[in-house]
Order: C-alpha cells, then sequence, then structure tokens
C-alpha cells in the first residue's frame, strides 16, 4: 500500500506538556514513514495564541529527542501560515462554500438547549446560510463581529476505507452543523488550518487518535469542496486509565505527560517499547513484549494495530523498565546515571571504573529508574549514621547476638589479608557462623548489613562485602562496635 511516496506527519498543540497519546502516535507515523522511506513532518499547531506557550514547545521538542524520535521535516509552525489560511478562507466564501455567521454566544446557547429538549443532535442550525447582505449591515451595526463557517453538504454521507478502523462513515447531519473555520479576530480554527497545511506539505496519510473521527469527516468535506487529494486517515484507540477513563493531562496529573519521565529518570527505550506495544502486537509472535524500536521498523504494520482501547498501568511499564535495565550494559547505565547521583552530591570517585561497573552490575536489574541509584549505592560512599537507624534496623543491632556476631567479625577482618574476591567473602562468613553457632540467614547477616550499610535491605550481601573491600569493611565494623559499647 505504501512506498517512499509516502508522507505522514504528528502535530503537537503547544497548549499542554507532551502527552503520552501524542507520543504514541508519533511512534506509529514514525515507524510507518521509516519503513517505507518515506517522510515524517513534525509541525506545531499554535494557532491557539492565548494558550500556545514557548515553555510547552521546549517540552515537546525535548521529549521527542529524548524518545529518539527525529523528523525529516520541520519543527514547522502552523502560525506562520496564517496569510495562506486567510487567503483560502477567502476562496471558500467566494465560492459559496463559506459564509459569515452572526450568532450570539447566548443564541448558540438557546439553539443548544432547544435541541437538547427535542433529543436533537446538539449543534448549529445553519441559520446564518442565506443571509442577505441588509441582515448582514443590521448586524454590524448592533456591533456584531462575524464567524466564518464552512458549508457542509446537507444530509452527506462521508466515508473513508481507514486504515485501522476499516470502513468508516458518518453523515453531515450528525456533525453539529456548519463548523466555524475563522473566528472574528481572522483566526483559523484546527478542522481548517490542519487541511490547509496537511495539502501544502504534501500529507497523503494521517495517522491519530480515534478521538478526531468526526473531526476527520469534516476534513474529507472541506477537502472535496476544495477539490484536493484527500489523504488516507487511520485513527489509533484512546489511552484509557485501569478505571477506564482517557488518559488526561488535566485529571492525570504528570503521569500523562513525557516530562516526569525524563526527570525520574526512565529509560527512553523502555517508555518506547511499552507505548508501541500498548496496542500493537509483534508479528509472528504474539508473546513477544520486549523489543527495540530499531527491530521494529522493518516489521512494522498498521494491520497489527489493535482497534481496542489501551490502558495505561504503571506496573506494566514497571515491568517494561526492569527488563530493558536488564539489557542495558553497565557502563551505559553508569554513563546515564552521572547527573542523578550528582543532584544528590553522591559520588563514586574514590571507586575504581572497574568497581563502578560492579557496583552498577549489582544493582541494575532491580532498577525502575535511574533516580533510584543513588539510594542503591549510597552505601558504597556514605557510612551510615548509627544514632538515626529505623525502627527495624535499630531493633536488629539491639538483639542480644548483635554484639556478639560482630565482634567475633572484628576478629576474623584482622585475620584476613582480602575481601576483593567474593569467594573470599563467603569464606569469612561461613567462619561467622561456625564461631558464632548463628545459622547464616537473617539472624546472621543482617546485623552485619545494618553495621555496613545502616538498612536490612540493599544489594547482595556478599558482593556489597566483596566491593566495599577490607579496608573500608574493617572501618564500619570498629565504628558500629563503638557504637554498641558506648551506648
Amino acid at each position: 500500500m505504501f512506498d517512499s511516496s509516502l508522507k505522514v506527519r504528528i502535530p503537537p498543540s503547544p497548549t499542554g506538556p507532551l502527552h503520552l497519546g501524542t507520543v504514541r502516535t508519533a511512534l506509529y507515523n514514525f515507524l510507518l514513514a521509516k519503513k517505507h522511506g518515506g517522510t515524517f513532518v513534525f509541525r506545531l499547531e499554535d494557532t491557539d495564541r492565548e494558550r500556545s506557550k514557548s515553555e510547552y514547545v521546549s517540552d515537546i521538542i525535548n521529549g521527542f529527542r529524548w524518545l529518539g524520535i527525529t523528523w525529516d521535516e520541520g519543527p514547522l509552525r502552523q502560525s506562520e501560515h496564517k496569510a495562506r489560511h486567510q487567503m483560502v478562507v477567502k476562496q471558500l466564501i467566494g465560492e459559496g462554500l463559506a459564509y459569515e455567521c452572526f450568532c450570539t454566544t447566548e443564541e448558540l446557547n438557546e439553539i443548544r438547549q432547544s435541541q437538547r429538549a427535542q433529543n436533537l443532535v446538539e449543534g448549529y442550525d445553519n441559520r446564518h446560510r442565506g443571509l442577505t447582505e441588509e441582515q448582514k449591515k443590521n448586524f454590524r451595526e448592533q456591533g456584531r463581529k462575524p464567524v466564518i463557517r464552512f458549508r457542509l453538504p446537507d444530509n452527506k454521507e462521508l466515508f473513508w476505507d481507514d486504515l485501522i478502523r476499516g470502513r468508516m462513515t458518518v453523515n453531515t447531519s450528525d456533525l453539529g452543523g456548519d463548523p466555524v473555520i475563522a473566528k472574528d479576530n481572522g483566526d483559523v480554527l484546527y478542522n481548517f488550518a490542519v487541511v490547509v497545511d496537511d495539502n501544502d506539505a504534501g500529507i497523503n496519510c494521517v495517522i491519530r487518535g480515534e478521538d478526531h473521527l468526526h473531526n476527520t469527516a469534516k476534513q474529507i468535506a472541506l477537502y472535496e469542496g476544495l477539490n484536493w487529494k484527500v489523504p488516507k486517515f487511520g485513527h489509533v484507540s484512546l489511552i484509557l486509565t485501569t478505571n477506564r477513563e482517557k488518559l488526561s493531562k488535566r485529571k492525570h496529573g504528570d503521569i500523562a505527560g513525557i516530562t516526569k519521565y525524563i526527570n525520574e529518570g526512565y529509560l527512553p527505550e523502555a517508555i518506547v517499547n511499552y507505548l508501541i506495544g500498548m496496542s500493537w502486537t509483534y508479528p509472528g509472535d504474539d508473546s513477544k513484549e520486549i523489543f527495540t524500536i530499531d527491530e521494529v521498523i522493518p516489521i512494522f504494520s498498521l494491520d497489527n494495530v489493535s482497534k481496542s482501547s489501551a490502558v495505561y498501568d504503571l506496573g506494566k511499564l514497571h515491568w517494561f523498565c526492569k527488563e530493558h535495565f536488564k539489557l542495558t550494559s553497565s557502563e551505559e547505565v553508569l554513563k546515564r546515571a552521572e547527573p542523578f547521583l550528582e543532584k544528590e552530591n553522591i559520588s563514586l570517585n574514590e571507586y575504581s571504573i572497574e568497581e563502578k561497573l560492579k557496583i552498577i552490575s549489582l544493582i541494575k536489574d532491580g532498577l525502575i529508574t535511574l533516580s533510584e541509584i543513588p539510594q542503591q549505592v549510597k552505601v558504597f560512599c556514605k557510612i551510615p549514621d548509627l544514632s538515626n537507624l529505623e525502627i527495624k534496623e535499630k531493633e536488629c543491632l539491639d538483639d542480644p547476638n548483635a554484639k556478639l556476631i560482630l565482634e567475633k567479625l572484628k576478629d576474623l577482618l584482622n585475620e584476613s589479608d582480602s575481601l576483593n574476591e567474593e569467594q573470599q567473602v563467603k569464606d569469612l562468613l561461613e567462619k561467622l557462623s561456625s564461631e558464632t553457632g548463628i545459622k547464616k540467614g537473617k539472624k546472621l547477616f543482617w546485623p552485619v548489613r545494618v553495621a555496613i550499610s545502616g538498612t536490612v535491605h540493599g544489594p547482595d550481601l556478599t558482593s556489597m562485602l566483596s566491593i566495599l573491600g577490607l579496608g573500608r569493611v574493617k572501618d564500619r565494623i570498629e565504628r558500629v562496635n563503638n557504637f554498641l559499647m558506648n551506648e
């Protein structure tokens, strides 16, 4: 169906942060263009001057770049095409396909209230389609300023073969009346501007959310009225919450925007994998869930995009994150962790690069985000504050056996030459168990862990002790023994 002439676009509006739904749609357009050697256009639909903000422009651009979504043309700005938009509006008016409407807000509300009472489709009733010049003059003398409406064909079936949903048909009588295409100040509205911009840019395939289905019908009417070639359309399902609500920036806070995931150190490849897989199934293996964007490009097809609603599941996303941390090298995780370590004033500079990589290798397979790393590695560079322990940790050191265990460990450490190898640590702990008569397990290991790290949780004890090394471990055990003696 597609070849290198394919031209798709993603046109986010900079009236808010980059939304996960926009990202997923961008990914499907990006993948489709890449697979067929087509063109992917990035356009900012910024004609809403009051709500469009420069910080949202930056958020959208930075978000796409962080995710690895690149574009062939853009970012274009819809606001730069104002003269072109107004020229087409005049063309439609001149051809009798658009007209001035002087209805007030109060009149429009009255129309809807009347329709609601009669169980009719709500919308404009096209009452100003046939105004005379005298009537227009009278309205202007009343101080009314007209909007411009596009004249929809009456009771016409508009149809298209949707690339995802199949044959779609919408009657013009269900579209809420003739749509406004330009405000009284000359600014054009979305449904009109997008048709002009897509046509002028040569967009021949539009993949977007299913909430645009009625917009698509209106836009097809505009394409046909202007005698322009209608592009192919495909509509992706919406992203819902587990409560079956549409995921929205207003109602669901920062989980809907990509900024949260950047700031908290999610791996972008995990986010990309999760969003692609929300509605797309890996061909030939519907059980395969973990993949990279480069792996998907040659096999991507809209045939494998589901019509069913996608559901945002944080637990599922976190599973993807853990799987991608397992696939990411320790070198790469360490590199990406640096800003998060600096932010928490944590330095691993006392360790060699080999030791740093051992630390990262020890913790990375259980990670969800990079922002967890400072807390996870703190044990290696921060001596625990024994006077400010949590209840469980304090109880652990208060146990009658704790003093015996830690005093005996001190003696064994003084007899040791090295702890650099994990086998040496295992031998040490074996001796500790034998000489204290306490079986290996929480009773033996927790006092050691708390003495070393200040917590009963954390990395594998054997690996942790081998990375810390004999000198650091001896210092910490000496310190905790002195602390217990002075209590």
